[in-house]
């Protein structure tokens, strides 16, 4: 029988670029899509970038363009890398779409009528020197239950508690690095509590969820009442204003997961179809999100309560899977293992990553393992030397010629492979990826056992057997077809490229049943190339270039656990040139006295733009906390970008009188060495060091 099936990803958030760690996400969810339109069912793959919050919101304010203007142009990066490794969508939208605007005007109306909603104060985190209040993704802190570091503000990665942002200890906020302050302001709350029946019910009922995930629920969340769901954020934010609560935006939790329903409602009107046919509480059709298992809470609490509040179809099932480490680590920018998805592309094949991740993927929450060694000795073993090499070691024998007329018979390798069709299907069903590519290597290794014993390219020396050859070359296409047709899912390329060598196109999971017979074979071109070690260390090093280039300027020093430890040297043993000494040798002495009246400053800058018709100056705006800033013009544009020096520490001369220049008043400087133009070098305090701090 057909499925009608949506299916889902978290959505990316509009303020960075797809990294290698996301794709484990995608590429599982377009696995399973693709299977799904192999079975003959009808399946809807829609995703959207999530672009509302403070982050788009500060990002737009220091470059000087409009939230609209910075959304856009990272959705067409999105779907550019998504493209290029082979994530086909049936719609990609934007939460920032009319059609979301409006559901959350539906969605919102119902929570109320079903008196959901209470009104309370709340002390929230504040950056300072943002001059924003600060979104729970935007807060680092301890862990107030577990006290694991460097933990976000709503959910703990290690032991999976949820809080609060001003539950967070030691916070510090990411927009600026400052301590932020707690401030008081109205906020509009959810009783998720008066769901607590329900969702316990849906949660524990054994199908909607893995066990560890609602054994985890049970554990920790509904054994007592479920906490009140914060949903709004005061202005200034960037979002959809509540309709009836003005100057109160929607949290971005609240709008996120309803783009889901606003990107099928896209497709539907550009293909004249009823969205309640997929969302209504009526509606047969599947629901499937597959979402990581740091966003567990919102996806199997808060979601399934909105939607049954407002009388919406359910999930049917939340896919959950781990993260990715790299060489059994956490993706490190400093060694070039957080690999973006564009700087993977321009070394290796999609494919490799694509097969890689499918071995990998089980039906657990296990975090994945990209073994830089283990990826390319599979793709090479299995894809190259197995799958391929079945194609290469027959298909040119037959260009031009066609397939045996009637299939010859092979010992009931075609039929026996057949048989495990079922099997793989209901690997790949139950998203145990990884023991559906063993079993399909299995397959492959019987496969090339035959061409090992009959040996095509001996036979081919006997012009007297050229029937023979044939025979053994299409048996050996064929089973080469019916493994790809298996692997589809994985490798929508390499289906394409069968598809052509042997004129017959691969539309359905049973065209693995049916052996092909007297179809044209088409000249054999290479259809994949073994992958060189040097391809991953060129990766790497670009990935560590890449990461140094965008983060160096904005850190001044590097993080106490990689500094190198101070140890004596001889006098000696320093080789400092003179030249710079040289060049300017030391001016008359000064007294103390002369000396402190110079007023130098700790500051951070919070904005950095090009002045443009100067073509040396930069404007920055300088923060010493608390509020007090100074605008300098630094003639430092041959050396720095402006987006590099966003966040940076530097000291200032902060009690320079105030100098009117044609484009603004200067009211301060900042301290740097070298000779000038690109030979500029920033100073900046030592780690611990805050704005505001008087150097002595």
């Amino acid at each position: 029988m057909t499925r009608q099936i949506l299916v889902t990803s978290a959505l990316p958030y509009a303020n960075g670029h797809i990294h290698i760690g996301h794709l484990v996400e995608y590429i599982q969810t377009d696995i399973w899509v693709r299977f799904q339109k192999l079975r003959g069912h009808q399946c809807l793959y829609v995703c959207a970038d999530d672009t509302h919050g403070t982050a788009i919101m500060i990002r737009a304010r220091k470059e000087g363009r409009s939230e609209e203007a910075v959304i856009a142009d990272m959705r067409g990066a999105h779907v550019r890398d998504f493209g290029g490794f082979q994530i086909e969508f049936d719609n990609y939208g934007s939460t920032n779409s009319p059609e979301n605007q409006a559901l959350c005007n539906e969605i919102w109306a119902s929570i109320r009528k079903a008196g959901l909603v209470k009104e309370k104060d709340v002390a929230q985190l504040f950056d300072p020197v943002a001059g924003t209040f600060l979104a729970d993704r935007f807060v680092r802190g301890n862990c107030p239950k577990c006290g694991a570091e460097d933990q976000p503000g709503d959910n703990c990665s290690v032991c999976g508690a949820a809080y609060t942002p001003a539950d967070l200890k030691n916070p510090k906020s990411t927009l600026s690095g400052a301590v932020p302050e707690i401030r008081t302001a109205e906020h509009l709350f959810i009783e998720l509590e008066q769901l607590h029946d329900f969702l316990n019910e849906w949660t524990q009922d054994g199908s909607h969820l893995q066990p560890e995930i609602a054994n985890y629920l049970k554990g920790h969340f509904l054994g007592e009442p479920l906490r009140d769901w914060d949903v709004s954020r005061p202005a200034p934010y960037f979002g959809f204003e509540i309709p009836d609560k003005k100057g109160h935006y929607w949290y971005v939790w609240f709008d996120a997961p309803i783009g889901y329903m606003a990107s099928t409602h896209e497709w539907c009107k550009r293909n004249n179809q009823n969205l309640d046919d997929w969302w209504s509480s009526k509606s047969s059709a599947e629901i499937h999100h597959f979402i990581g298992k740091d966003i567990t809470y919102f996806h199997t609490l808060f979601w399934p309560g909105m939607l049954k509040t407002a009388g919406c179809n359910l999930p049917t099932k939340v896919h959950i899977h781990g993260f990715l480490t790299v060489s059994g680590e956490k993706m490190s920018k400093s060694k070039g293992t957080f690999v973006m998805g564009r700087t993977y592309l321009n070394h290796l094949p999609s494919a490799a990553l694509r097969y890689y991740y499918a071995s990998k993927l089980g039906t657990g929450l296990d975090d994945i393992d990209l073994n830089l060694d283990e990826f390319v000795s599979r793709f090479n073993s299995d894809l190259v030397g197995k799958v391929v090499n079945l194609a290469s070691r027959s298909a040119g024998f037959l260009a031009g010629q066609t397939l045996s007329d009637s299939y010859p018979d092979d010992g009931g390798l075609f039929a026996a492979a057949a048989e495990k069709g079922e099997l793989i299907a209901e690997h790949f069903e139950n998203c145990n990826y990884n023991a559906a590519t063993r079993e399909i290597m299995a397959l492959a290794d019987k496969a090339n056992k035959f061409v090992d014993d009959r040996q095509p390219w001996v036979i081919r020396k006997d012009p007297t057997k050229a029937g023979e050859l044939r025979d053994v070359c299409s048996i050996t296409l064929n089973l080469f077809r019916q493994i790809v047709t298996y692997l589809a899912p994985i490798l929508p390329s390499l289906a394409k490229q069968t598809e052509e060598l042997l004129n017959r196109p691969i539309t359905s999971w049973s065209d693995a049943q049916t052996p092909l017979t007297g179809t044209l074979v088409s000249p054999f071109t290479h259809l994949m190339k073994r992958i060189e070690t040097k391809q991953v260390e060129a990766m790497i090093e670009e990935s560590k270039e890449q990461m140094a280039s965008e983060q160096g300027a904005a850190e001044p020093v590097a993080p106490a656990a990689e500094t190198p430890a101070v140890s004596f040297h001889p006098a000696d043993s320093w080789k400092d040139a003179g030249d710079a000494l040289a060049n300017e040798p030391l001016t008359t002495e000064c007294t103390i006295d002369d000396f402190v009246k110079i007023d130098l400053r700790v500051a951070r800058i919070i904005e950095a733009s090009h002045v443009p018709s100067a073509n040396k100056l930069l404007q920055l705006t300088l923060s010493l906390g608390g509020g007090e800033t100074r605008n300098v013009f630094a003639g430092i544009k041959a050396a720095y970008k402006p987006e590099d020096l966003v966040g940076r520490l530097v000291i200032c001369v902060a009690n320079l009188k105030p100098r009117q220049m044609k484009f603004g008043l200067s009211q301060g400087m900042v301290c740097a060495s070298g000779s000038g133009g690109p030979e500029v070098f920033l100073l900046s305090p030592d780690t611990g060091s805050v704005p505001g701090q008087r150097v002595h």
